[in-house]
This record gives C-alpha cells, structure tokens and sequence, in this order.
C-alpha cells in the first residue's frame, strides 16, 4: 500500500524533506546538504528542518498556553468552585500526559509533518485519517477564539477601536510571521514561551504571598473554600469545567506536528514529552490552586452575562494592591494570547500540508516558498481566521464563547483519536512480531493510558452539552455539539466516496518514513554535543 522513495541517509544529512504523493502512499527524501540535485523541486515541494531542540522544549513547555490559562481558568472557578475546578484540571491534565506519551512513541518512530493524522491513514483507515485531520483543521478556528480574546483583554485599558478591528490587525501580524518559515517561528516562539514561563512563577510568588497575607492586607489560606464554598453548583459544576478545562490544555499535540521539522526527533521529542508532565503539574495544577485559594467563585470581575471579562492573573495582581504590575501582567497575557493564536496558525497550516500530501486535501496546499513555509496553507488558514473576525462584530465576548465551545469538542475528538490510533499502532507492531526495544521513546502504561484518554474524551465530548437539556434549549444544543459534526461528515462521505477498509495488522506500513538504525546515531552525535549548560537548562525548562 506505500511505496518507499529513497532512504539516503549519510552520517552530518541534517536536513530532510517530504515529497508529494498521493492518496495513502507516503514518500520521504533523505537529502544531504549540499546536494545539487532537484533544487527547484525541494524549493517548492518540502519543509526545512529548521526548528532546533531549544525550540521544541520550549513550545512544548508553554508555547501554547494563552486563552485557556490566563482567561478561562477564572471561569471555570466561578462554575465549579476552587475545589471543583482542581479536580476537573487534575484529570483532563492526567489525561494529556497519557495522550502525550501515545503521540510521542509514534512521533519518534516515524516524524512526519501532521503525525497523528497520518496515522491514522496508515495503521487504523484513510477514512478515519481524513476525518481526525480535518477535524484537526476545524480546530484551527481556535485562532479565532484567541483573537477574540486578545480584542476582550484590551478592552481591560480603554475602547480605542471596535473589537473586529484588532482582530484584523493581529491576524496581519501572525499571517506575516507565519509566511517567512518556520525558523522565525520558533525563535519567536522561545522567547515568549520564556517570558509566559517567568510570569506563571511571579504570579505563584504574588499568589501565595497574597493568600498568606503578606500582600492585600489580611490572610485568606482556605477560607473562601469554607465561604462562598469549595464547590459551586455541586457535581454538574465540576463536570461542566471538563469541556472548558481540556481547552486550556489543548495544543500540546503541536509536539506531534512539529517532529517532521525538528532536527533530531528521537532525542528532541521525549524530552518535549517530559517538559509536558511538569508543565501541567506546575503552570496548571498549581496556579488553578493558587487561584481558587485568591479569589472566591462568586467574585464578579470572573465572569458577566456576556462572558469572560478580566484575566484572573489581572486580578490576583490588583487584591495585592499592586495596580501598575496588574497593567504589565495584562499585556503580557495579550502577549501570550497572541503568541497562542500564532501556533494555532502554524499547526492550521501544517495540517493542510499534511492532508495534501496523503492526498486528502489539493494539491497546492503543499506548495511550499524560499523559506520552507506552505505559503498558499497558511494563507488559507488566514481566511478562515479573517472570515471568523467578522463574526465577532456581533460580540467579541459572546464570539469568544462559541469559538470556545467548537475548538473544544474538536480538541476532544482529536485526544481520542490520538489515543486509538496508537492502540491500533502497537497492536499491529507486535502482530508483525518487532521488538519494542526498536522503539526510541516506549509510551507510559500502556494500553492503560491509551484506553483511558479515549475513553474520557469520547464521555467527555457526550455529556459536556448535558445543560442543554435541562431544559431543552436548540442555541445551547448546536453550540456544545457542533463541534462534533465536521468530524462524521468527513468520515462518512469519504468512506462512501473511497470506500475504504480498516487497514489489516499485516498490512500496516511500519517502515516508510520510519527513524533508521543511522538516524538515531546521528541524533546520539548530536545529543553527545550539547553542553553542559544545555543539560542544566533541560532540568529547569
């Protein structure tokens, strides 16, 4: 079913590209570096390795972290309460790390551009590929979501202009930083992942000093767990934080999507992995504790009738009496935000790339320019962030709620969907009768982990639309389901125009594209470079 190319691989390749190719066929080029052979062709058909190790750790660390942490988390606490709120986060952020580790045994196996979807071609049906990849571009209207938060945060300072035209301005900007290649993107990326690292430890430092009274004039430990209460609206209130609590984790898979333009994934990838377990324990666990701890669930700057209003770090900034710092912590989470929205730009396009070159999407989508970018992707992932803009003249804040609740559901389908397809992936790798010590990176618990994170996704993804019900209301039904719908669409009307089958276990492509026995050498050589500045770097980022 897929035919290998080439596989030319010389001890220094540090750049590989990918090839075009067709329906479910991958082909992969291994080219060195001063190879004077189908220049034009590489030029404008394949993707640069240009990201570094530094790069990956730190996005994957804190590159995605905007709407959801900084905004949403002062939401969930005012439907669940502190307590209600921990918990929901405690098991979606368990439920990410389990996912994660399945995405990370397959992306170090096999780095491609679009990993999961592709996987899904390959190891469960191109039906189901075709659906979890354009179900993952569906998500891409998170750019919207993003956007319409940043135009609600500047609204914390003054009205200058209506929300639609920030929007336009911001996506001006991200469309031009995202058109000149990935290499911009990443540095760009680093440090603001960097400066949304340092401010998440100054907000822990001020938190803590404010529920133990050295700043905001009186100690407040737990009591706003005894009163307004720890739980609000009682279980339902924590179930209902599921939904909108997965959004703020949502983005992590980028560490898949990005291990076909990762220099040396085998080694960068894992340690991506690990970055993950800490960045959920420390940047969500501790600050929705913090949180909970500061600020009570009935605190009426959390949330009005229209929506989200001020960022809870804003306000955890003002009960310390330090208004100046709340200005700085405001545009700084207009920075995050921001930064957000441009990895959801990046993956959008990257996923067009992906999906036109497994044949699912035209052609022209993989065309890439000078600097290794899928120009005409990007583009029209823009458009669609530019046409969702003018939805938000309506209400930026109401805007930002539907997008919200659609990025999420398909967040959700696409957990699932990693988390099945690296079921199907083991299952077929055993059934060939390999030896998992062949694996660079072995996933944690499996198939535990794998049959939870599917499992809680799809419950999740069920009964977060529950209030729909109570009583039926249509506007509520379609905004918490919606989501849902590109993703069976896409399924059925390709199983019924390819008619595809479930991929049999012996016939799953466990070799094209696959890491050699020389790349994980040469990603040795490299790892055995690194200073020793960069380990110590590695043990606190």
């Amino acid at each position: 079913m897929f035919r290998k190319q080439q596989d030319n691989i010389e001890a220094g390749a540090n750049e590989i590209t990918y090839t075009t190719y067709e329906s479910e066929k991958t082909e992969i080029n291994f080219h060195e570096n001063d190879s004077s052979t189908s220049q034009e062709h590489r030029e404008e058909n394949n993707v640069k390795r240009s990201m570094s190790v530094r790069h990956i750790q730190m996005i994957s660390l804190a590159g995605t972290i905007g709407t959801g942490l900084f905004l949403t988390s002062g939401q969930n606490i005012a439907a669940a309460g502190p307590a209600g709120a921990l918990i929901a986060y405690c098991v979606v952020g368990f439920m990410v790390f389990c996912i994660m580790t399945c995405l990370g045994e397959m992306a170090t196996f096999m780095p491609v551009s679009g990993s999961f979807y592709h996987y899904a071609t390959r190891f469960v049906d191109p039906s189901f590929g075709f659906a979890l990849g354009w179900t993952c571009w569906f998500s891409s209207v998170t750019i919207a979501a993003e956007v319409a938060a940043a135009a609600n945060i500047i609204e914390y300072w003054k009205i200058v202009m209506p929300a639609p035209a920030w929007s336009t301005i911001f996506m001006v900007l991200l469309f031009s930083i995202n058109i000149v290649g990935v290499r911009i993107y990443g540095e760009m990326e680093y440090w603001i992942a960097l400066v949304k690292i340092l401010i998440i430890i100054v907000f822990i430092v001020i938190a803590i000093c404010v529920t133990a009274g050295g700043l905001g004039g009186h100690v407040i430990g737990f009591s706003y767990w005894s009163s307004p209460g720890a739980f609000a609206n009682g279980a339902v209130g924590t179930v209902s934080v599921f939904l909108t609590g997965g959004f703020s984790f949502q983005g992590a898979e980028i560490i898949g999507i990005t291990a076909g333009e990762v220099k040396n994934p085998t080694k960068a990838v894992p340690r991506a992995i690990r970055n993950t377990f800490w960045r959920i324990l420390i940047f969500y666990i501790a600050t929705i504790f913090l949180l909970g701890m500061c600020i009570p669930s009935d605190y009426p700057a959390l949330t009005n009738e229209d929506g989200v209003t001020t960022a809870s770090f804003t306000i955890v900034f003002n009960l310390a009496g330090i208004e100046a710092g709340s200005h700085v912590i405001n545009a700084i989470i207009l920075t995050s935000v921001l930064s957000a929205a441009n990895s959801c730009l990046y993956t959008s396009s990257r996923i067009l790339l992906g999906l036109s070159q497994d044949g699912n999407a035209p052609a022209f989508f993989g065309r890439i320019n000078r600097y290794g970018s899928p120009y005409i992707a990007v583009i029209f992932s823009s458009i669609i962030g530019f046409v969702c803009i003018f939805v938000s003249i309506y209400s930026a804040s109401v805007t930002f709620l539907w997008f919200l609740n659609i990025t999420a559901v398909s967040g959700f389908i696409i957990w699932a969907g990693i988390a099945i397809v690296h079921l199907r992936f083991r299952k077929a790798y055993t059934h060939q009768g390999r030896s998992l010590s062949d694996l660079p990176y072995i996933s944690f618990a499996y198939p535990f982990s794998g049959l939870f994170a599917s499992i809680l996704s799809i419950l999740i993804i069920l009964g977060q639309g529950y209030t729909a019900f109570m009583p039926f209301d249509g506007v509520n039904f379609v905004t918490s389901y919606i989501g849902i719908v590109p993703f069976f669409l896409c399924y059925i009307i390709h199983k019924i125009v390819r008619r595809t089958k479930v991929v049999p276990l012996d016939e799953v492509d466990l070799d094209t594209n696959r890491v050699t026995k020389q790349d994980r050498e040469i990603d040795e050589i490299e790892e055995r470079k690194r200073t020793i500045l960069q380990r110590i770097i590695d043990i606190f980022a």
